[in-house]
């Protein structure tokens, strides 16, 4: 089955939103073997939407628009659809009735404009919207099934899983493709790519590629075969295959991140954990306490931007400062071992940088930091030359995978903090 995905709206064309819905519905679609051919982008304008449907429908068996059904005069998906099955729009007053409920129970009044909502291409069917207020519509147009899915990516997911799974469902014909994805930091793609070479042939079923995110190396496996036990059995003989070559830099798969592979790891051992941050600002602390059930090992942070806040919230001798700098070694060391001791946790984290895109000189250049690792018996400080040309930004993102990374190598060998 060929695919085709169409995203509407200026808020995309114009870069002020990102389409995640076109990258999710298409890998939700490879695990029923459609193949999607393009991913269209239009604008808010009627003509163009009309054509791009015209167009998708003569050289796809399906066709997913995601966006322009809301109630404002520039949602113009229905129309645009209606144009190109050559039918007009018909009121549809279970919709309305849905939509006037929708607003009833949130005790909110409710525009003209949502009348505008339950209109529906003549020949089509409107799919009820659990989440919002806009139906969606389901047609067909020359060699096409068409599915006109609200833009909001919640209210899409659950339509596409109500609506769209159960006929991909009904209508396999027995091929299965599966897709998992693994996550590894500490190792460049070029060492990727050459200890994978054999792994990664374009003729070889599965198939194994890799992409680049700050740090991140994500390998992404998709296996095909006449089952779905089957494609799973492929895809996961490949994934501990990449398991064993690539060691411990793969740190988690799918959704996981780098904080909470990390978070998981302090949790199962029943590990504390403080911050001291100066150059990164809290992110760190963020960082850890983005996940649900972080009360449990995360306890304080001190984000201890200036010199006069590190000697008065974190002890560190003003002596100390003046010899060394507050971007140094000792520093680092001392934040981290006296952020531990205040907090009374079983780890604390320290990061002391020089983050851009001003401040930096020859003996101290931008992107040069120092992190600190301390535990009961043991500090272990770092230090990171992150590059003069990358943003602040970069420069305090990629110092917290670096040092969550660190904390995670010294949590994978099972051995507690305190010990040597």
């Amino acid at each position: 089955m060929i695919a085709q995905l169409i995203s509407i709206g200026n808020e995309i064309t114009s870069g002020q939103t990102v389409d995640t819905n076109s990258a999710w519905l298409a890998q939700e679609l490879a695990e029923f073997g459609v193949t999607c051919v393009r991913h269209q982008t239009i604008a808010d304008e009627l003509e163009p939407i009309r054509h791009a449907i015209d167009d998708a429908a003569g050289r796809s068996d399906l066709v997913i628009i995601t966006g322009g059904l809301g109630p404002t005069p520039d949602d113009l998906t229905r129309q645009a659809l209606a144009d190109a099955m050559g039918v007009e729009l018909l009121f549809h007053e279970p919709s309305l009735a849905h939509i006037e409920q929708y607003f009833a129970l949130r005790k909110r009044h409710m525009h003209e404009g949502n009348r505008h909502q339950a209109y529906i291409p003549k020949g089509g069917d409107a799919l009820h919207n659990e989440r919002g207020t806009a139906p969606g519509i389901r047609a067909h147009l020359q060699n096409a099934d068409i599915y006109c899915l609200p833009g909001v990516p919640s209210e899409m997911r659950d339509m596409f899983d109500v609506h769209v799974r159960p006929v991909l469902e009904s209508e396999s014909h027995g091929d299965a493709t599966r897709i998992h994805v693994l996550h590894s930091i500490g190792m460049s793609e070029s060492e990727i790519g050459e200890r994978l070479k054999d792994m990664m042939r374009r003729d070889r079923n599965p198939t194994i590629g890799t992409s680049a995110s700050e740090l991140v190396i994500s390998i992404r496996i998709v296996s095909h075969a006449e089952s779905s036990v089957e494609a799973q059995r492929l895809l996961q003989a490949d994934a501990a295959e990449i398991r064993d070559r690539l060691e411990n830099t793969v740190f988690g798969e799918a959704d996981e991140t780098l904080e909470s592979a990390v978070g998981r790891m302090l949790l199962d051992q029943r590990k504390t954990i403080a911050t001291a941050e100066s150059c990164t600002g809290g992110l760190i602390a963020k960082s850890l306490t983005d996940l649900p059930g972080s009360s449990a090992y995360f306890k304080q942070a001190f984000v201890t931007y200036s010199n006069e806040s590190k000697t008065a919230l974190l002890g560190v001798p003003e002596a100390l400062i003046t010899e060394h700098g507050a971007v140094s070694e000792p520093v680092a060391r001392a934040m981290a071992e006296n952020c531990r001791t205040r907090s009374g946790t079983d780890i604390a984290l320290s990061a002391t940088g020089i983050a851009g895109p001003t401040g930096g000189t020859p003996a101290k250049p931008i992107g040069l930091v120092y992190v600190g690792i301390a535990s009961k018996n043991e500090t272990v400080v770092k230090e990171l030359r992150l590059g003069e040309n990358i943003t602040r930004a970069q420069v305090r993102g990629r110092t917290v995978k670096v040092l969550l990374n660190l904390l995670r190598l010294k949590l994978l060998k099972r051995e507690r903090p305190d010990a040597d």
